[in-house]
């Protein structure tokens, strides 16, 4: 399974099932970054079928009626919608806000709040962008769930929600049908991978390519975390990672990798860790998913050949690593993604 994520069912939304354009709608609060709050309309904005069709509609909305929502800046955005535009929403996504008052300080929602809260609809998907965790974990929904938070608040967010299981390595962490990021860039990682899921890898991709940011970030927040000694980076792990890369297909063994980089072993996985935030193996098999997917989509190689491509091997070892993964064997996501790339 990817690194960034927690172990979920593989499901797909209904967009994937017949075309209508997913409504998202993204909760702007008092005090909310503007880079956050365009993430959502970007990422998903750009989501397009082969004949140019939108495959989300995203609209914003406060906690009251139409009007100017402060940011942390010296400029108000103008919001058009009231609450009453949740109730609309096959997903709703809460960005983070810098003025959460009680949510943030005590773990408990003003009236306000949830009132407008209380228009969306039961098995609506919530997803939220750093400190927007907070609003639904105040909210509840996340209690007895796995929750990803930014490195910096994950301490204070644990203590506020002792009934959440907080996960402050990872870039975002995927619980089905309530989806929760890290800091700021990595809600690029998350709506990215709901595009990958709602549509495949190659739709995501595109999106990633147009938005000129990788279509997967490797590894999760511990190489973002400052170090008060930092070792000095004279040594990276780039060059061993390009060369497993173009060799996928290929058995790569970590002595192979290490000498890449004229390391021994330890030294090369400790530099490892430390760059991309998970171990070499653990790297190597998310590539080699990746790999897998992207043939699946837009190759007719058999299912024996994709693994051999991809570096499973056998078709057994990727139908393990896949169901892990995502939840799905090769053939039933070849046969969802790849119709839908015809289809479309």
């Amino acid at each position: 399974m990817d690194s960034t994520t927690s172990t979920h069912a593989y499901r797909l939304s209904p967009a994937t099932r017949a075309y209508r354009p997913h409504r998202v709608v993204v909760l702007a609060l008092d005090g909310l970054l503007p880079f956050e709050l365009g993430i959502p309309h970007r990422i998903f904005g750009r989501a397009k079928d082969a004949e140019g069709r939108r495959l989300y509609e995203v609209v914003t909305c406060s906690i009251r009626p139409p009007g100017p929502v402060e940011t942390d800046g010296d400029f108000a955005v103008l919001v058009e919608n009231g609450p009453q535009a949740l109730a609309t929403a096959d997903t709703v996504v809460v960005p983070a806000s810098y003025e959460l008052g009680p949510v943030f300080e005590e773990g408990v929602l003003t009236d306000e709040l949830a009132a407008a809260l209380a228009h969306i609809r039961p098995g609506t998907r919530l997803v939220s962008i750093c400190t927007g965790g907070y609003v639904l974990a105040a909210a509840g929904y996340l209690d007895g769930r796995p929750a990803a938070m930014h490195w910096a608040e994950a301490e204070h967010f644990q203590e506020r929600f002792p009934q959440i299981r907080v996960d402050a390595d990872v870039l975002f962490v995927d619980d089905g049908d309530v989806l929760t990021s890290a800091g700021v860039a990595a809600g690029i990682d998350l709506c990215l991978h709901l595009v990958r899921r709602d549509h495949g890898a190659g739709v995501a991709n595109e999106v990633a390519r147009r938005t000129v940011v990788p279509p997967h970030r490797d590894g999760g927040q511990a190489q973002y975390i400052h170090r008060p000694v930092p070792e000095p980076q004279l040594a990276t792990t780039t060059a061993a990672r390009a060369w497993a890369l173009a060799r996928l297909h290929e058995p790569i063994q970590l002595r192979d990798m290490a000498d890449q980089e004229s390391m021994s072993v330890r030294t090369f996985t400790r530099r490892f860790r430390e760059e991309v935030g998970v171990s070499p193996g653990q790297w190597l098999t998310q590539q080699r998913v990746e790999r897998a997917r992207h043939l699946l989509e837009s190759s007719d190689l058999s299912i024996d050949q994709v693994a051999r491509d991809s570096g499973f091997g056998t078709a057994q070892s990727m139908r393990q690593h896949l169901q892990a993964a995502l939840g799905v064997t090769p053939t039933a996501y070849r046969r969802t993604f790849r119709s839908l790339a015809h289809r479309s």
